[in-house]
């Protein structure tokens, strides 16, 4: 729950009835009409004639929680239930301050306190879904929103939330309508604009997700998640100019700037570096590191480059040409002058879609561990397959629920083994890859993955294979970055570097890709891929060549 939704969910639910002394009652005036300090001030001076004030002590406790002072939140009103233990208003605003702190299961033992004094209380069960969505209980959260509108019909704040939740749950069409329904009620609300650009996104309405966008930043300029979308939406068409600056944004939303670095050195924008020693570093998933590593040869033919990456990549990024160093990210940096993180390098080259630097391939496997894996493949002489079905899991509720989307079960895949002449080897690693100790019936699958001890070793399996299958997830990067034929089966509410409506790539040239029709539907995408992987065994080799497309 963002700061906006916090304050408007505690002041509601002031308690009526006298209050004593009669500063509680100012203060709350006060604190109503956003004079904040006032309203600090004279519960302040309520506490000095009575400290076991139960309304002045909660009050206080909401206005310390509006400034982000969660923990002396808990204590205040904490202190104000000590005193008046039927007090739902107070357990509603403590919920909220353990929220603030992220111990969401104490939050949802505080609403369901309240809810047991107070069954019809609306705020609470809206708060009480979002702490539910926060512990990716989606569905129970859904139901929390369902109560709460079912008490108060016009409760904006709650068909917002509701919305939030559908997308959890992978369906935007009904994210759509509850973000829809919170407008009707609440035309100027800037969440509702944001994040139903986000949902039109995800259903591939990229103009309309754009407009929607723009209109939450027209409310407030300064909202970082909705320019975080509107660039999303600008990059999946292909927009790449405006799409570029507005990925800046990208360091003030929630789930980035908590990792933003705070380098002394200015970052570089593409002006002229001369002898000064530019950092070029990682800021996310493996998977954009490949990808975007592209450009550090760019930028060493012109400058002096220290390249910081993941520690997994650090053996395999070692071959990138004309760099002085790279270190793994969290050792000690050496003097440098200027620095960029990875994913503003596009911006800094002014790249298009004609711009963009898609030779492959731009990383290569060592030859001596890839001549090892030849030979250990050498007895698989069917056509060999490499296999990725599920990405990182990752902890951030939204990007959680993206790595839901996009990732299936091995047992989705079994169809795969129908095809004749293919080996499967799987690259998967991470809890996933458990599943390969009881492989579809019918597939043949091998699993070298133990060897596998970082991207160099993935590299050099990729090396000795004829096609890799995987979800959006790091090995589709890499094999693409190889220049390895790679097929990839990707969720209907793509990330924007796989574009719309194509099934090329502009980035990887040797990458098909295998959309989802509707959302969650991986069975029709498994059926196209058995399709044109026995074809591929039987000899059509037209099967490699994707599409080709332009927006």
């Amino acid at each position: 729950m963002n700061r906006q939704q916090r304050r408007a969910a505690a002041k509601q639910p002031h308690t009526s009835g006298p209050a004593r002394p009669q500063f509680v009652d100012d203060g709350w005036r006060h604190h109503q009409a956003g004079r904040l300090n006032q309203a600090g001030a004279l519960y302040l001076k309520a506490l000095a004639v009575q400290p076991n004030d139960a309304y002045a002590l909660n009050l206080l406790g909401v206005l310390r929680c509006e400034h982000g002072s969660f923990l002396e939140a808990v204590g205040l009103i904490t202190k104000a239930i000590a005193v008046k233990p039927n007090f739902p208003e107070a357990l509603n605003n403590l919920g909220l301050a353990l929220g603030g702190l992220t111990r969401y299961e104490e939050a949802l033992a505080s609403y369901d306190r309240a809810l047991a004094i107070k069954p019809d209380f609306a705020e609470v069960l809206n708060n009480r879904g979002n702490a539910l969505h926060e512990l990716k209980r989606y569905e129970e959260a859904l139901a929390s929103y369902d109560r709460a509108l079912a008490i108060k019909p016009d409760y904006a704040y709650a068909f917002y939330n509701r919305g939030n939740a559908l997308l959890g749950l992978g369906r935007p069409a009904g994210a759509e309508k509850s973000y829809r329904e919170a407008l009707a009620l609440r035309p100027n609300y800037p969440e509702a604009h944001s994040n139903l650009g986000h949902t039109l996104s995800a259903l591939g309405r990229a103009a309309e997700a754009v407009a929607s966008c723009r209109e939450a930043l027209r409310l407030r300029p300064d909202f970082a998640d909705a320019h975080n979308n509107l660039c999303l939406a600008l990059l999946s068409t292909g927009q790449y100019d405006e799409g570029w600056k507005e990925h800046e944004w990208r360091w003030k939303t929630k789930h980035l700037s908590e990792g933003a670095r705070d380098f002394s050195a200015p970052r570089w924008g593409g002006e002229a570096i001369g002898d000064r020693v530019i950092l070029l570093h990682a800021e996310q998933g493996l998977g954009d590191t490949l990808q975007f590593c592209r450009y550090v040869p760019l930028v060493a033919s012109v400058a002096r480059v220290v390249l910081e990456v993941q520690a997994p990549l650090v053996r395999l990024l070692s071959q990138l040409p004309a760099i002085e160093k790279i270190i793994a990210r969290g050792d000690k940096l050496p003097p440098f002058d200027l620095q960029c993180p990875l994913l503003s390098l596009p911006r800094a080259f002014g790249t298009t879609l004609d711009t963009i630097p898609a030779a492959t391939p731009y990383l290569a496997a060592d030859p001596e561990l890839a001549a090892d894996w030849r030979e250990r493949l050498a007895r698989l002489d069917r056509l060999r397959v490499g296999l990725v079905w599920a990405g990182e899991k990752r902890l951030h509720p939204e990007l959680a629920a993206v790595d839901h989307r996009r990732s299936v079960a091995l047992d989705t895949m079994a169809p795969l083994g129908e095809a004749s002449g293919v080996s499967f080897i799987s690259l998967q690693k991470g809890e996933p890859a458990t599943q390969t100790a009881n492989p579809p019936h019918g597939m043949e699958l091998h699993d070298f993955t133990a060897d596998l001890h970082d991207f160099a070793d993935t590299a050099a399996l990729i090396d000795g294979l004829d096609l890799v299958i995987s979800v959006d997830t790091s090995v589709a990067h890499l094999a693409g970055a190889l220049g390895k034929p790679v097929w990839l089966l990707n969720r209907f509410d793509t990330c924007w570097r796989w574009l719309l409506n194509r099934d090329d790539s502009p980035w990887y040239p040797q990458l098909r890709q295998f959309r989802q029709p509707a959302p969650g539907d991986w069975n029709s995408v498994i059926r196209a891929v058995r399709y044109a992987l026995q074809r591929l065994a039987a000899g059509d080799r037209d099967q490699l060549r994707p599409r080709q497309a332009t927006i």
